[in-house]
């Protein structure tokens, strides 16, 4: 069974930092795009930024410049490096995943989200 397990979310002030990781664990053949989505309440998951396999980076426009998507094959981890944090960056974040599995079929996989908090 594949499951994501996302880390490192917290509460900071405006203007800091804070980096997130998700692992992919389970039975898994390869991953294709790995990524970040982020749902704030009352407003639906937006994507936030996504890495393909071979290290190509999506970013959504209020990330770029701040955020950092990056992806260790070898580990099947993927971290989210946010700078210059603003309170509008509050929300759950969720890791994403397209995994093939031990039948060789690709699906998607979520993990169960992480609380970022930035207060001004």
């Amino acid at each position: 069974q594949v499951r994501l397990v996302e880390s490192g979310g917290g509460l900071v002030q405006a203007g800091e930092s804070l980096r997130l990781s998700c692992a992919a664990s389970g039975t898994i053949v390869s991953i294709n795009n790995m990524g970040w989505y982020r749902q704030a309440p009352g407003k639906q998951r937006d994507l936030v930024a996504t890495i393909t396999s071979d290290g190509i980076t999506n970013y959504a426009v209020s990330v770029t410049g701040r955020f950092t998507v990056s992806r260790d094959n070898a580990k099947n981890t993927v971290d989210l490096q946010m700078a210059s944090l603003k309170p509008e960056d509050t929300a759950v974040y969720y890791c994403r995943a397209l995994i093939q599995g031990p039948d060789f079929s690709f699906r998607y996989y979520w993990g169960q989200g992480t609380q970022v908090t930035v207060s001004s």
